[in-house]
C-alpha cells in the first residue's frame, strides 16, 4: 500500500523547495553583484548619450538631415511623441549638428523679442546659450566647432566650441499664442545656419519651415526601454568613439572597460548568463531612476524643483540621465527653471478624473523677467488629447483674477461652470503631472525664497 503525504505535508515540502530555490538564487545573485553593479552604473553614465542619439536618428528620419536648420512653423499636439514635455510657449529653431567635417556659422538677427538658442553636446551638457540673456538683443555671427578643429575663426565671428561631434542646436523663440506666429515666424527667417566654407563664399544657407510630423516611427524614450544589454552597449561604444566622455569621467570610462567597453574597439562576446546579468543591471538602475522620480525627498507641497546644475551636470550621472528621460534638452537654470508636480500638496499622486486647484496669493505670481506658463502632461510625459486643444495656461493668456488679487488656476478634466478661461484640462483618468515654465527667472527663484504654491483637491 503506498502511503501518501498529507496536504500539510506536501505544503511544508514545497515550502521548503521554494526556500532553497530563493536561497540558491540569492546565492548566484551575491555571487554577481560586482557585474550587476558595474551594469548599472554603466547604463545611467551612458544613459543621455544613447538617448541624444535615438533622439537624432528620429529626428533625420522624420524631418532633416544633420547641420539643416529647421524653424518650426507651429505648436506641437497631442500626437507628437518625439521629444517628452514638449512646450506649447516657444516655436522650435532647431538641427541636429554633425561637426565632423568642418565649422557651421549660426547667424541670430538683432530682436527684442525673448528667445533662447541653446547649444549642447552629446551628453545633454548646455556648453553655450544664446539670447537676451547672454548676447543681448543685437544681431551676431556665431561659429560652432567640434573640439578638433584648429582653424581661426573669421573677423567678427565668435567661436563655441562644442565637446562632442554630435551636439543639439534648440531653439526657442517666445510665442504668444497661435495669434502671434506671423511675429515669429519673420524671427525664425533671419536665423540661418551655414558650413563656414560656404558663409566665407558669401553663401547664406535657408532653413526649412516644418511642422512637427506625424511619428513615423517608435519614440526615441519607448526605443530605449526596448534596447537590451548588447544593443545598448554596441551604442554606446560607437558614440563615445566621435562624442568623448569628458577628463573627469574617467572612474566611469574605467567601469566600462570592466564590462569589456573600450571607445572604437570591438563588441565583447558576453556569454548569455553574463548578458542576462547586465540586463538585470540596467533594468535595477531604470528602477533606481524612476524610484528618483517619485522620491518625496526634496519636495515642497508636492513640487519637486530641480537642482540648478541642470545643463551642466559634472559627475552627477543619476540626474543626468533621469533628466534625458523626462526632460531631454534642458536648459540651463538661468535661462528657465521647469517645476513638476506629481503630487498634491498632501502628498498624493495627481489623478485624472480629479479636480484640484492651483492658487496664487496676491504678489505671488512667478518672479520672472520674460514669462510663466504650467503644463499638463500624460504619465509619459506627452499632451493630453482635449476637445480645446489647450495644453498650457500662463501669464499671456487672458485670465481672471480674484477681487483680492490672487489667481486660481483649475485642474479638471470636464469644463468649469465658470472662470473657464483659468481651466487646463487634465485627462480622464490615469496619473498625470504639471510642469511649471519659468522663462528668464529672477533671483528668487534661482536661490529657493520662491516656490510653487500646492496644488490642492478640491471636494466634489
Amino acid at each position: 500500500m503506498t502511503v501518501r503525504p498529507s496536504r500539510g505535508r506536501r505544503a511544508k515540502q514545497l515550502a521548503a523547495a521554494l526556500a532553497l530555490l530563493a536561497a540558491v538564487l540569492l546565492a548566484v545573485l551575491f555571487s554577481q553583484r560586482e557585474l550587476i553593479r558595474l551594469a548599472a552604473q554603466g547604463y545611467v553614465f551612458g544613459y543621455p548619450l544613447v538617448m541624444m542619439d535615438l533622439t537624432r536618428a528620429s529626428f533625420i528620419d522624420n524631418m532633416a538631415p544633420a547641420n539643416q536648420l529647421v524653424q518650426i512653423s507651429r505648436f506641437p499636439d497631442a500626437s507628437f511623441r518625439d521629444v517628452v514635455r514638449p512646450n506649447v510657449d516657444t516655436l522650435y529653431t532647431l538641427a541636429w549638428l554633425d561637426l565632423a567635417e568642418e565649422p557651421l556659422v549660426l547667424d541670430v538677427p538683432a530682436t527684442q523679442r525673448y528667445y533662447v538658442l541653446q547649444l549642447l553636446d552629446g551628453w545633454t551638457n548646455v556648453f553655450a546659450s544664446l539670447g537676451p540673456r547672454t548676447s543681448g538683443s543685437h544681431a551676431g555671427h556665431f561659429l560652432l566647432a567640434s573640439p578638433t578643429w584648429r582653424g581661426t575663426p573669421p573677423a567678427d565671428v565668435t567661436l563655441l566650441r562644442a565637446p562632442t561631434t554630435m551636439a543639439w542646436l534648440l531653439g526657442r523663440v517666445q510665442t504668444n499664442g497661435e495669434a502671434d506666429y506671423a511675429n515669429v515666424h519673420l524671427i525664425q527667417q533671419q536665423m540661418h545656419l551655414t558650413p563656414l566654407s560656404q558663409w566665407q563664399a558669401g553663401k547664406q544657407a535657408r532653413a526649412s519651415n516644418a511642422k512637427i510630423p506625424a511619428q513615423s516611427s517608435l519614440p526615441p524614450l519607448f526605443q530605449m526601454r526596448a534596447l537590451g544589454a548588447t544593443a545598448f552597449f554596441t551604442r554606446l561604444q560607437q558614440l563615445l568613439q566621435s562624442n568623448p566622455a569628458q577628463p573627469h569621467d574617467t572612474q566611469a570610462l574605467a567601469a566600462l572597460a570592466q564590462l569589456g567597453l573600450q571607445p572604437g574597439q570591438p563588441m565583447p562576446a558576453w556569454s548569455t548568463w553574463r548578458t542576462e546579468m547586465i540586463e538585470l543591471g540596467m533594468w535595477l538602475a531604470e528602477y533606481k531612476l524612476q524610484q528618483a522620480l517619485d522620491d518625496p525627498h526634496g519636495l515642497r507641497e508636492g513640487w519637486r524643483q530641480p537642482p540648478m546644475n541642470i545643463g551642466r551636470y559634472a559627475q552627477d550621472y543619476g540626474f543626468r540621465a533621469v533628466v534625458a528621460m523626462i526632460g531631454l534638452g534642458a536648459n540651463l537654470a538661468d535661462d528657465a527653471v521647469y517645476p513638476n508636480a506629481s503630487q498634491d500638496k498632501n502628498g498624493q499622486p495627481l489623478q485624472g478624473g480629479q479636480r484640484y486647484r492651483l492658487h496664487f496669493a496676491a504678489g505671488q505670481l512667478p518672479p520672472v523677467q520674460a514669462f510663466w506658463s504650467l503644463t499638463a502632461y500624460d504619465q509619459d510625459g506627452f499632451f493630453i488629447a482635449n476637445p480645446l486643444n489647450r495644453y498650457a495656461i500662463g501669464d499671456r493668456d487672458p485670465l481672471h483674477f480674484n477681487a483680492d488679487g490672487s489667481l486660481d488656476i483649475l485642474l479638471q478634466n470636464e469644463a468649469p461652470a465658470s472662470a473657464s478661461d483659468n481651466w487646463l484640462p487634465i485627462p480622464a483618468s490615469g496619473a498625470f503631472s504639471i510642469t511649471g515654465r519659468l522663462y528668464w527667472p529672477k533671483a528668487e527663484v534661482l536661490n529657493g525664497t520662491w516656490w510653487m504654491p500646492g496644488i490642492q483637491p478640491v471636494e466634489p
